[in-house]
C-alpha cells in the first residue's frame, strides 16, 4: 500500500510489525519478520530517514511506530516536493532542448463522460499557476464537484478566470455557485455569447469540447500549438468584452447581484425575486440606465453602466 509512496515492500512489512507490536527491540523485530538481525538493522535505517520509526530511551534499544496519520501525512509531502521538483528540473530541461512534437502529439481525442470528468480533475490538480474557463451547460462533472476543484486551486494561490454564459447562471444554483466563487477570488465575468466550454491550464493545454455543444460525450485536448495560441487569443478577446460577474463596490444600488442578473440575460421579474425587490422597481432602473447610457441591449447597458460606475449613483 506504501509503495507508491516510496516505501519498499520490506520495510512497509517491519512498519506494520512495528505497529501490532509497539515497544518491540531489534532482535524481537528480526524474529516478527524473519530476517536476521543484520538486515533488520538496515530496514530500520529505511525507516528512520523516512520517519517512520522512534528509538525509545533506554537499554536495549526499543522501537515505536509513527502513527500512520502523520506517517502518510509526510510521505506524501514528501513526495509531493519530489514530484515539484521534477516537474522544475523537465521544464528547465525543454527550455534548453527544443523538441518539436508531432501533429499527432498536439491533439488528444478524449470519448465518453467518466473520462472527460477524469481529464478534467487532472487537470486542475495538475495546474499551477492560472486557469482559464469558458463555463457554459452542459457538464461533464457534477456541480459541486467543479466547484470544489475551483476551490482547491483558489485556496492553492492558482488565479483562475472565468466567463460565465447566462445559460449557466439561469441553472439551478449557477448564480449563487457563480457568486460564491467569485467570493473566494475567482475572476469572474459573464458574456452573452460564450461559444463553448472551455479549460485551459497555465496556457500550456486546452480541454474543450470535440462537437461545440456537447462536452459530455466526446473532447479534444490541445496542446502547444497555434490552436491553442488561438484559443487563448479567443479567450482574452471574450474577457474584454464581457462584465464583471459582481459590481465593483458592494453597495451598488439596485442591490449587490442585479449588474450580474441584467448582463445575464434574466428577465425582470427573476431579477426581481433574486433581488427581494419588486419588478417594476427594476424595470424602472433598468430602463433608465438603457436611456442614460444610450444602450440598445440590456447586456450593452449593464457593460456601459460597470465600466463607468454609474450604477452606484442610483437610488
Amino acid at each position: 500500500m506504501l509503495q507508491p509512496l516510496g516505501v519498499t515492500e520490506l520495510a512497509e512489512s517491519a512498519y506494520r510489525a512495528l505497529l501490532a507490536a509497539p515497544g518491540v527491540t531489534v532482535p524481537e523485530l528480526a524474529g516478527r519478520l524473519g530476517r536476521s538481525p543484520g538486515a533488520t538493522r538496515r530496514v530500520l535505517g529505511e525507516l528512520e530517514e523516512l520517519g517512520l520509526v522512534n528509538r525509545l530511551p533506554g537499554r536495549p534499544v526499543r522501537l515505536l511506530a509513527t502513527h500512520p496519520e502523520s506517517a502518510i501525512d509526510l510521505l506524501v509531502a514528501r513526495r509531493r516536493e519530489e514530484l515539484e521538483k521534477s516537474r522544475v528540473m523537465a521544464r528547465a530541461l525543454a527550455a534548453e532542448v527544443h523538441v518539436e512534437r508531432q501533429p499527432s502529439e498536439l491533439l488528444e481525442i478524449v470519448v465518453g463522460q467518466p473520462a472527460i470528468a477524469a481529464r478534467f480533475t487532472q487537470f486542475t490538480r495538475n495546474c499551477r499557476d492560472e486557469l482559464l474557463v469558458f463555463d457554459r451547460p452542459p457538464y461533464a462533472n457534477p456541480a459541486d464537484e467543479g466547484e470544489g476543484a475551483v476551490n482547491g486551486l483558489l485556496g492553492d494561490g492558482v488565479r483562475v478566470r472565468g466567463i460565465y454564459a447566462p445559460e449557466s447562471l439561469s441553472q439551478p444554483g449557477g448564480l449563487d455557485a457563480a457568486v460564491r466563487a467569485a467570493e473566494r477570488g475567482e475572476l469572474s465575468r459573464v458574456h452573452p455569447r460564450v461559444p463553448m466550454k472551455l479549460a485551459i491550464a497555465d496556457r500550456q493545454v486546452a480541454l474543450l469540447p470535440l462537437v461545440l455543444d456537447d462536452m459530455v460525450t466526446s473532447a479534444v485536448i490541445v496542446r502547444p500549438s497555434a490552436l491553442l495560441d488561438a484559443l487563448i487569443a479567443l479567450f482574452e478577446l471574450l474577457w474584454e468584452q464581457a462584465a464583471p460577474l459582481l459590481p465593483a463596490e458592494e453597495d451598488s444600488i439596485p442591490a449587490k447581484g442585479l449588474l450580474t442578473l441584467l448582463v445575464a440575460g434574466l428577465k425582470d421579474e427573476t431579477i426581481a425575486r433574486q433581488l427581494g425587490v419588486s419588478s417594476r422597481t427594476v424595470s424602472r432602473h433598468v430602463a433608465d440606465l438603457m436611456d442614460r447610457l444610450g444602450a440598445r441591449t440590456r447586456f450593452q447597458a449593464g457593460v456601459l453602466a460597470e465600466r463607468q460606475g454609474l450604477l452606484a449613483e442610483d437610488d
